[in-house]
C-alpha cells in the first residue's frame, strides 16, 4: 500500500502545517468574538486572514495583499490591534521567505512599518504610544529579519542542489562522450588489425586456390603466408584485448592504459617485419628513408605504423598482387612525412575483400589527433598516392595513449 505524500501538488506535511496555522488564527478570533471590539464582524475579518494564509506558500504576494487589506479595514473601523493580527506577521514572514523577488518582501516590510504606527496609535494603555510603536517595530523587524535569514539559507540550498544536478549531468555527458570515444578507438584498432590481415589472407588464399594445380610449390608458399598472417593477426588481437582490459590509474578522463612491456606498442622498429609480410603477399615495395629518425612519442609512432599498414593494405586490395609500391618516410626538423604511391599495375584480386569505407576515415582521425594533414587520390599515370604530414612535438613529452 502506497501512502500519498502530496496534496494539491504540495507536500502533505506543508499542507498540514498551513492548515494548523490557519486553524489557530480562526480559534483565536472565535475566542474573543464575544468581548473584542467589532465583535463577530472583527471575527469574520480574522477568518478571512486565516483562509488567505492557506495559500501563503504558493501565492505569498497575493496573500500579503489580502491580509494587508483586511488589516486596513480593521484600522478604519478603529477596532485596534486584536489577537488574530498575528496573521499579519505570518503573511510578512511568508512573502519574505517564499516570494520570487526580495523586492516584494521589502515592500511588505514598508507597509508593515506604516501598520505599526497605525496600530500603536489605536492601542489603548497607560504607556506612551511611541513605546508601543517601538515594541511593535521590534517584533515586526525581528520577524522580517528571521524570514530573510531563512530565505537566504533556502536559496543557498537550492543553488547547491542545482549545482549538484548540473555536475551530475556534466558527468553523465562526459561518461557518454568517453564511451563513444572508446568505441571509436576500439573500432579503429580492430579495423587496422583485422582488415589488414584479412585482406592479405584473402589475396593469398585466392592465389593458392588457382595455383594449386599449376604450381603446387607457389601454392604452398601462399598458404604459409595465410597461416603466418593469421597468427600475426591473432597475436595483435590478443595484445589489443589485453591492453583494453588492463586499466591503469584513473585520470581526469577516466582509466588510462599503461604502456608496460607486457603490452608493448607497435613501433617503427617493427616496420621492416610489416613490409616483409606485404612483400610475401605479392607487393613490390621499395622503402626509402630520408633524414635521421628522431625520438618520437609512442602514440605518434603507432600512428605512422598504422598509416603505412592501411596504405599498403589498400594497395594490395585495389592495385592487386604484383603492384609496385614506393614508400618514403621523410624526417624533417618539424614534421614527419609519409608518402605511399602504387602504380596500380598488379593482378586484380579475384574475390576482393569488401571495403567498409573506414580505412581513410580511420587514418584521418589518427592524423587529426596530432594536428597532421592527409591527402589521397588517384594519379594521372595510374595507381594511387597518399601523403601524410605529422608535425613533430616541440618538446619531448611522456605520452600514455591506449593502443
Amino acid at each position: 500500500m502506497t501512502v500519498r505524500r502530496t496534496m494539491f501538488g504540495r507536500p502533505l506535511r506543508g499542507v498540514a502545517f498551513d492548515v494548523a496555522v490557519s486553524g489557530l488564527v480562526v480559534l483565536v478570533g472565535l475566542a474573543g468574538a464575544a468581548n473584542q471590539p467589532g465583535g463577530w464582524a472583527a471575527t469574520l475579518v480574522g477568518a478571512g486572514m486565516a483562509v488567505a494564509l492557506l495559500f501563503r506558500r504558493s501565492h505569498p504576494g497575493a496573500v500579503t495583499v489580502v491580509v494587508a487589506v483586511l488589516a486596513l479595514v480593521q484600522v478604519i473601523a478603529q477596532w485596534g490591534p486584536l489577537p488574530f493580527d498575528v496573521a499579519v506577521l505570518i503573511a510578512l514572514y511568508s512573502v519574505v521567505k517564499y516570494g520570487e523577488r526580495l523586492r516584494d518582501g521589502v515592500l511588505a516590510g514598508a507597509v508593515a512599518a506604516v501598520g505599526v504606527l497605525l496600530a500603536a496609535a489605536q492601542t489603548q494603555g497607560v504607556i506612551d504610544w511611541w513605546v508601543t510603536a517601538l515594541w511593535y517595530a521590534l517584533v515586526t523587524g525581528a520577524v522580517w529579519l528571521f524570514a530573510l535569514n531563512v530565505r537566504t539559507r533556502r536559496l543557498y540550498v537550492v543553488s547547491l542542489e542545482e549545482r549538484a544536478s548540473t555536475l551530475e549531468r556534466e558527468r553523465e555527458a562526459e561518461s557518454r562522450a568517453a564511451v563513444a570515444e572508446e568505441r571509436t578507438r576500439i573500432a579503429r584498432e580492430l579495423h587496422d588489425v583485422v582488415a589488414h590481415s584479412m585482406a592479405v589472407m584473402i589475396v593469398q588464399a585466392d592465389g593458392a586456390r588457382f595455383m594449386l594445380d599449376r604450381d603446387p610449390e607457389q601454392a604452398r608458399t601462399a598458404v604459409k603466408v595465410v597461416a603466418d598472417t593469421g597468427r600475426q593477426a591473432l597475436e595483435e588481437m590478443r595484445r589489443l584485448v589485453g591492453v583494453l582490459r588492463d586499466a591503469g590509474p584513473t585520470g581526469a578522463g577516466g582509466p588510462v592504459v599503461a604502456a608496460d612491456p607486457e603490452h608493448r606498442r607497435l613501433a617503427l622498429a617493427e616496420l621492416p617485419d610489416l613490409l616483409a609480410r606485404f612483400r610475401d603477399a605479392g607487393l613490390l615495395i621499395r622503402h626509402t628513408v630520408d633524414g635521421e629518425p628522431p625520438a618520437l612519442p609512442p602514440g605518434l609512432e603507432l600512428t605512422i605504423y598504422r598509416v603505412v599498414q592501411e596504405a599498403l593494405t589498400n594497395a594490395l586490395k585495389h592495385a592487386g598482387v604484383g603492384a609496385g609500391v614506393e614508400l618514403t618516410l621523410t624526417y624533417g626538423a618539424d614534421a614527419v612525412v609519409v608518402r605511399v604511391v602504387d602504380d596500380g599495375r598488379g593482378r586484380p584480386v579475384v574475390s576482393p575483400a569488401p571495403s567498409g569505407g573506414h580505412g581513410l576515415l580511420g587514418m584521418r582521425e589518427r592524423v587529426t589527433v596530432y594536428d597532421g594533414s592527409l591527402t589521397a587520390g588517384a594519379r594521372l599515370a595510374g595507381g594511387w598516392q597518399l601523403e601524410v604530414r605529422l608535425p613533430l612535438p616541440s618538446e619531448p613529452a611522456t605520452e600514455v595513449i591506449a593502443a
